[in-house]
């Protein structure tokens, strides 16, 4: 949480000085991104909620994606981390969310993605996606970096809607 951290307080300055909010669905990251934003004092004022949708059911109960609604995505691409970023802004109507999904390791996913890759979206007055591929099969590198690179591009976002 070292680096996190303090990258946690740049963002959390930025959406208390404009008055802005976030949510987040993680996946891979485990709660890291969540994590690192609320280890802010006076997190509440910009941290409308989170959730870690790692199985069906909790895309379902946390987030209210139906399987019809993702039938023909993919975990760790685009369309798929999309909806989960929609769908989170959605439902805590925030100014900004931040969504990762992908596959932390030692093995790779189901759907083909080696470990070490993970998509990560952010939706609000500036939307941008990226694609991570770390090359490592090391789960908690992994899951540091994917939640490293949700926060840099959440905060350059952030930055760029100024």
């Amino acid at each position: 949480m070292a680096v996190l951290q303090p990258m946690g307080e740049s963002i959390g300055a930025l959406l208390k000085e404009r008055g802005e909010t976030v949510s987040v669905s993680e996946s891979s990251a485990g709660g890291l991104i969540s994590a690192s934003l609320l280890s802010v004092p006076g997190a509440s004022t910009y941290f409308l909620g989170g959730a870690v949708v790692y199985t069906g059911a909790s895309r379902l109960g946390l987030l209210r994606i139906t399987p019809d609604d993702v039938k023909d995505m993919t975990p760790g691409t685009e369309p798929y981390s999309g909806i989960m970023a929609t769908k989170i802004r959605e439902i805590h109507g925030t100014t900004w969310s931040l969504s990762e999904t992908g596959a932390a390791g030692p093995t790779g996913s189901r759907y083909g993605h080696a470990a070490g890759h993970a998509c990560i979206v952010v939706k609000g007055p500036v939307e941008r996606t990226i694609i991570v591929e770390t090359g490592s099969n090391d789960r908690e590198a992994n899951m540091f970096a994917f939640a490293q690179k949700a926060l840099d591009l959440l905060e350059s976002c952030i930055r760029e809607a100024e």
